[in-house]
Order: structure tokens, then sequence, then C-alpha cells
């Protein structure tokens, strides 16, 4: 069985003991109505969910991410592979981008493979992250926290700063949009928040939280839980009374937040792709990209782990070549 229904994929991975949440059906939806094309694919008892983005002429990108454990994928052999390749080429593919679910000391390619995969050049995801474990009571968890970060939290509380859910999108939209021009980051649209938030928060798997001083808005997130893992993919916050920390009692009540719901790993997702010691060495003197985000970040007392390197899969080799020297990932 190839490709199958979006009902059915959902089954799929409610069947999954603890998918990524950029395998859900929700996350396909998003994606569809943004400019991809999703196809799902079972083959026994592993299947994928793949997003495939136009290119000029017909052709197109594919995009696999975060499916199964890699080391799964190439053990798999063949026959899944032969249903993947039947949807790519179908799709016209130039290639196939794979980002495993699994991190780079868990992931090697064996040295008699001979599926036409390649490591890639190019990652979709932040590769590196920060990890914190939420196992533990609420004292064990802080207890692991650098002390300054538990320290911004209580200010923030005694300088009266109050965490709460939120539906107010056109708000958090207008925080997303002040954060990216300050720091630098593309922001989506509206509709797109809007959407993962009409997608996601019905199920239970999101929610936004909003860190509010006299009834004003100073920082707010959109977090997602699903089996053990939570993920902050987006956050915003107001240059106005920063002093108050309201962004350190926030991620602390996200996290509160997962954990109620059963999670017991909270993903920070993204910060500069550098080994531990670069970033403790480096943090204090660079600002740029996502060095920033690492000075907050690394204050939860959580793990520096980086993801497996993304695999390309070829299917038009001269077009990717094409598209490698594009990118600025040719020789």
């Amino acid at each position: 069985m190839p490709q199958v229904s979006l009902d059915k994929w959902r089954e799929f991975i409610r069947k999954q003991g603890n998918p990524h949440i950029l395998q859900t059906a929700e996350w396909g939806e998003l994606k569809s109505a943004f400019g991809w094309d999703v196809a799902r694919v079972v083959s026994g008892d592993w299947g994928v969910q793949i997003l495939f983005r136009k290119l000029p002429l017909g052709f197109t990108v594919g995009y696999m991410p975060k499916p199964v454990d890699g080391n799964w994928l190439l053990e798999n052999g063949n026959s899944f592979w032969a249903e993947v390749d039947t949807v790519c080429r179908q799709k016209r593919a130039v290639f196939l981008k794979i980002e495993p679910d699994c991190w780079d000391s868990e992931f090697t390619i064996p040295t008699n493979y001979q599926l036409p995969i390649t490591i890639s050049p190019h990652n979709i995801q932040p590769p590196r992250t920060v990890i914190v474990s939420l196992e533990g009571t609420d004292d064990e968890i802080l207890a692991r926290m650098k002390q300054k970060c538990r320290y911004n939290m209580r200010l923030a509380e005694k300088k009266e700063v109050t965490v709460r859910s939120w539906d107010d999108l056109d708000g958090f939209h207008r925080l997303m949009t002040v954060t990216g021009g300050r720091d630098g980051f593309g922001v989506h649209s509206l509709d797109y928040y809007r959407k993962a938030y009409e997608l996601f928060h019905p199920t239970g798997v999101a929610d936004i939280l909003v860190a509010e001083f006299d009834s004003r808005p100073l920082a707010a997130l959109m977090v997602f839980a699903l089996g053990k893992r939570a993920y902050y993919l987006y956050g915003a916050s107001t240059d106005e009374e920063r002093n108050r920390m309201p962004t350190y009692l926030l991620q602390w009540r996200a996290m509160q937040w997962a954990r109620e719901r059963g999670c017991t790993e909270y993903d920070l997702w993204g910060v500069p792709d550098e080994d531990e010691s670069t970033l403790e060495a480096q943090f204090e003197n660079r600002h740029e990209g996502l060095w920033g985000v690492y000075r907050f970040k690394r204050g939860f007392g959580g793990e520096v782990k980086r993801a497996a390197q993304a695999l390309d899969r070829v299917y038009l080799p001269l077009l990717y070549r094409l598209y490698l020297w594009r990118v600025g990932g040719g020789d």
C-alpha cells in the first residue's frame, strides 16, 4: 500500500510510540496550505510523510522531515525505498532530502551501503539544539538550570508578570513581527500562524502562552507536545518591560504545560551549529544569527545535541548538481 489518505495517516501516526511533530498529518496540512504538495507513504509497518516543493519546468524537491530513526531508514532495504522512489518520480523530484529523527552520535552510514544516498551539504531544520529534561520534580528541573535563569524566573514573578493561554493570533503575529525586525530573522505570515493554531490546538497538541504585565502582552510562544517530546517552535517578545524578564517565566510555564501532557523532554529548537565548547567560549562575544538565542537558551540547563546530518537521495544527478551550485553547495 503506497500512498495513503489523510485519515489513514492519522491512524498510522497514532500507533507510533514517539513520532516527531513534523511527521504529523497536521504538519503536512499546514505545509500544503502554503505551497507544498504532500504525499504519505506506508509500506508494511513503516511510513513517511514527504513534502514536495515546486521547481521551474515542473520539477520538484522532496523533503522528508524527521521520519524515523535514520539507521532504520538505511537498514529497511529495497521494498520501502521502492515505494518512496515511485512517489518521488511521479512528482518529478530532482532529489529527496531526508532529515532522520536521530542524533548525529547515533547515526552512521554502513560502508557497504548500496542505495544512492549521499550526505547533504544542507539542512532544512537547525541541526543543533538544546534539549531540556523534564524528568523529576519542579525543584529537580529548576536545580539543573543556571542560577541566573532561576533568578530571572523569580524576578518575573516578583515583578507581577503572569502567564496564561492566549488565542489572539493577531497579537501573536504583531509580537513575532517586532522580534523578527529586532533580531533579524524571518517571520511567517499571520495566516501561517493562524493555520498552525487551528490545526494543532483543537487536538491538544499545541497552545499559545503569553506573558503579561498589567494586562499588556510582553512575550508569547507557541509550544507543541506530542508523545514524550515538546517543541518550542515560535516565540516573540516586545521591547517593553524587558527588565521584568518575562521570557524566562514564559519558558518555564511552557515546560510545565508540556510535563502535564506527559512530555519528558523540551526541545528549545535551534542554536548555532558549533560544538558545546565553542558555544561556551564565544557566546558572550558573538551576536549574529542564533548566538543571541543561545545565550538565552543555555540558561535552562539542557543538553546541547546535534541531529544527524541531512541525506540526499538523488534522482536526476545533473539537475541536482545544478541545484547545489545555485545554493552554494557545489564544487
